[in-house]
This record gives C-alpha cells, sequence and structure tokens, in this order.
C-alpha cells in the first residue's frame, strides 16, 4: 500500500471575535478529522482573523502566548482526535507580536514553532517583529513520518524561504496565508514545489474576507513520471471561492522516489557561485 499524507486546507471565514474563532477552528478540526486528514491548517493569524490593530494597546491586548487556553484547546483537540493541528495566531512577543505558526502532533506534542520572517513591513504588518529562521520537524503521519516545514504568505514571494526549507529536509511546506490569490501567486507555488521537488499546502481566507478570495492550493511537486511522455501539472486541488474544508491527498511515497532521481531541489546546485544571495547590499531599483 502506498503511503499518503491527507492535509486538510481549512479556508474558513473568520467570526467576530477569538472566542468564537476557537470554537468554529475546534469544530473545523473535527469535520477535517471524519474525511480523513492528517493534518488540518488553519489561515493565517486564525485567532483574530488576520486583523491587525493599528493602536499600540490593543495590537498587544490581541496577542496571545504559545501556551495561552486558545492554542492549548488544540493540542487537546489534536490528542484526542489523533490528528496533527497546525494553528495560526498573533503571537505575544516582549518587542512586538509576531505572526505565528504552531504544529501539533496527534499526541498533542508541539513539534514546530514558526514566526513569521517576511512581515509586509510596507503595510499593517510594519508593527510586528518578524522571525528569526525557518525550521523543519518530523511529524508523525500514521505509517511513517513526513518532513514538514512552514512559511506564511508573503515569504511564499521569496524563492529563499521553500529553498532553505528544502535545504532543510522539508518534503511538505505549509503556507498559511491572507491575501488575494491570483493567478501569479498561484504561479509562485506551483514554481516553489517544482523547483524543490516539494510539495506545498497554501490555505486562504475566502471570499468575504476583506481582501482575500479563497483558491487554497496544493502541489505535490512530482512534475514528471516514468510512465508519462509529457509533464504533469503539480496542482493537486485548488478551491474555489467559497468557504470550505478541502483535502490535498500527497503522494508521499511517489514524492520520495521522485525527489530520489530527478534533477532539481539540491542535486545539482553550486553554492559557491551564489555569493550575491547572501548580501545585504541593495542598490536602485529597489531602495525603499
Amino acid at each position: 500500500m502506498t503511503n499518503s499524507f491527507k492535509v486538510a486546507l481549512l479556508q474558513l471565514l473568520p467570526m467576530e471575535n477569538q472566542e468564537q474563532n476557537l470554537s468554529k477552528g475546534l469544530e473545523a478540526c473535527r469535520r477535517a478529522k471524519a474525511i480523513g486528514a492528517d493534518l488540518a491548517v488553519f489561515p493565517e493569524m486564525w485567532n483574530i482573523g488576520y486583523k491587525i490593530p493599528a493602536e499600540p494597546n490593543e495590537l498587544n491586548l490581541s496577542a496571545i502566548a504559545h501556551d495561552d487556553s486558545f492554542v492549548k484547546s488544540f493540542t487537546s483537540l489534536a490528542r484526542e482526535l489523533e490528528m496533527a493541528i497546525a494553528i495560526t495566531f498573533l503571537e505575544k512577543h516582549e518587542d512586538a507580536p509576531k505572526n505565528t505558526v504552531c504544529v501539533f502532533d496527534k499526541f498533542g506534542n508541539l513539534k514546530l514553532k514558526y514566526s513569521k520572517v517576511h512581515t509586509c513591513v510596507f503595510g499593517d504588518e510594519r508593527v510586528l517583529s518578524a522571525g528569526e529562521e525557518f525550521f523543519v520537524t518530523e511529524l508523525d503521519a500514521g505509517n511513517d513520518t513526513v518532513k514538514l516545514g512552514a512559511m506564511i504568505c508573503y515569504d511564499r514571494e521569496f524563492p529563499e524561504s521553500a529553498r532553505i526549507l528544502m535545504l532543510k529536509g522539508a518534503e511538505i511546506i505549509i503556507t498559511p496565508n491572507a491575501c488575494p490569490m491570483e493567478i501569479n501567486r498561484i504561479s509562485q507555488l506551483r514554481a516553489r514545489a517544482y523547483e524543490n521537488m516539494v510539495g506545498i499546502a497554501t490555505v486562504n481566507y475566502p471570499k468575504g474576507q476583506p481582501d482575500c478570495n479563497g483558491h487554497s492550493t496544493a502541489f505535490d511537486g512530482i512534475a514528471y513520471r516514468i510512465d508519462e511522455p509529457c509533464s504533469r501539472d503539480t496542482l493537486i486541488i485548488e478551491a474555489g471561492e467559497r468557504e470550505g474544508i478541502y483535502i490535498a491527498d500527497f503522494p508521499i511515497d511517489e514524492l520520495r522516489r521522485y525527489r530520489s532521481r530527478e534533477v532539481h531541489g539540491n542535486a545539482y546546485r553550486q553554492p559557491d557561485k551564489y555569493k550575491e544571495l547572501i548580501s545585504t547590499e541593495k542598490k536602485y531599483p529597489f531602495i525603499r
């Protein structure tokens, strides 16, 4: 039997407050388990529905600690359902809050905590603190473990984000999101999956959430099959605009075989020739 890894894309409309988001989120996870999910992923900053207050006191009051009762509720539910959960929230931090995702395995253990590195400093997120590093973890997926990484929304617009996660061993990258997903942003994700031979699951808010339009996606990263003469679209699923729970079924065994023989990822890179990639200098026209 071929192993697969089923990720539930929770394309949900947020409610009026954190308490209501908690209730709706817990119920969505139960529904995800009922349709066979191994992992349920929320859109970006679910605890407050990606509403970033401009006023500092209100912003800090909206932030919660990673061991807050809101987060702990998903820890307990992961253990109860025996399903991994990736919950997103505005996290308390001594300087300014962070945009964070925590992944709990099916035993309720915290396996990954990641804060958005590429915050949108040109917009509302300018008041937030940025994360410092990308992380990969091994997540128990039943018959096997899956190497899982995370990036958040604007991170996907930097090839370095997915590249670093691939170099750290990621097989699947989850991407909580909160913005309009149109052809160019979706194409970015297709490219990240293709060039790194990695699966990518992106979860957006549906239409009805300001500046969002659904279209959560998953790409399996498998561009070529031995028994097929041409390349294939790596898209597993693309949701529409409506609220819903969508299952992305990643063929993890096939992905591993593909990565062991194909030419992308880290097979033929020449990092000694990429010194400009770590330069901090910015030149015209990129001065901001």
